[in-house]
């Protein structure tokens, strides 16, 4: 039978998958509900543009 004690005490994370977490956590992407934000605001300043002081 297997101790899963044991085993957790053995595992140690890769290295790549900690990497590759970090790239991935450091990126400043961009999703669907950014898009849909922007837009938005792109559609709302052209109706409305805002007159230069």
């Amino acid at each position: 039978m297997i101790n899963f004690e044991e085993e957790l005490k053995k595992f140690h994370p890769s290295l790549e998958i900690e990497e590759a977490t970090d790239a991935i956590y450091n990126q400043d992407m961009t999703d669907m509900a950014d898009l849909l934000v922007n837009l938005i605001r792109e559609g709302k300043s052209a109706d409305h543009p805002q007159e230069s002081l």
